[in-house]
């Protein structure tokens, strides 16, 4: 893992470059040397987690309807846009193979017992530590029945709203970690966040412009699509 001042995460891979969620998306971020590599998950009709954003398939692949109806037999069928496919969480665990951070946001309902399920798994029979994972979402829901399942995995609200709630919502979860979109940050309340003993890891930052004012801040981590850039 490459030590930056600012830890770098790959948006779903590297989105900017290559079909988001996909194997091949993530390779291409590793390939830039990042940090961690950020991903999404849903439950699927048949149990298994699968790494996708949106909950229908219409916009990234050939097929159609919502993510959670389907079975993994019927999206592994599918073509995602580039000639890819819809990888489940353990291919990409298998994949990275514990030399980068991993965070999992639960995107879809009833993710978090198949996900700590997996990630237990993983600590106790693949040689990875809880250290290597965060598992973030702008579900409470989701996050709160983590806390309740395995209180070892690292866990960081999402927020588009308020950083002074998402620090709310992680003092019932003790969350270290806040994930706030970066136009909700300034230098004050990203250091009011860090003296609280926050991580601050922001998203999602692509431009030069913003680059530099989100380092300026001083924050933890950069969520990004292009994260050659950062």
């Amino acid at each position: 893992m490459i030590s930056h001042s600012t830890r770098v995460f790959g948006h779903r891979g590297a989105k900017g470059y290559l079909a988001e969620n996909t194997l091949e998306s993530i390779e291409k971020a590793l390939s830039f040397q990042v940090d961690g590599i950020e991903i999404d998950v849903h439950l699927c009709a048949s149990g298994e987690l699968v790494v996708f954003h949106d909950f229908t398939l219409d916009r990234m692949t050939n097929g159609t309807g919502e993510v959670g109806k389907q079975t993994l037999e019927v999206l592994k069928k599918l073509i995602v846009n580039g000639g890819f496919q819809i990888p489940t969480l353990e291919e990409v665990l298998n994949f990275i193979d514990k030399k980068y951070i991993l965070n999992i946001e639960l995107k879809g309902k009833n993710t978090a017992i198949k996900t700590a399920e997996i990630l237990d798994h993983y600590v106790k029979k693949h040689g990875w530590n809880y250290a290597d994972f965060i598992v973030s979402s702008f579900q409470h829901t989701e996050l709160e029945n983590t806390f309740q399942i395995n209180k070892n995995i690292p866990l960081a609200v999402l927020t588009k709203a308020s950083v002074s709630g998402a620090i709310d919502v992680a003092k019932t979860i003790q969350a270290k970690i806040i994930h706030p979109n970066f136009a909700l940050l300034t230098v004050d309340n990203v250091k009011l966040a860090q003296s609280q003993g926050y991580e601050v890891n922001t998203w999602t930052v692509n431009d030069a412009d913003t680059i530099s004012r989100m380092k300026q801040y001083g924050v933890n981590g950069i969520i990004s699509d292009v994260p050659d850039k950062i």
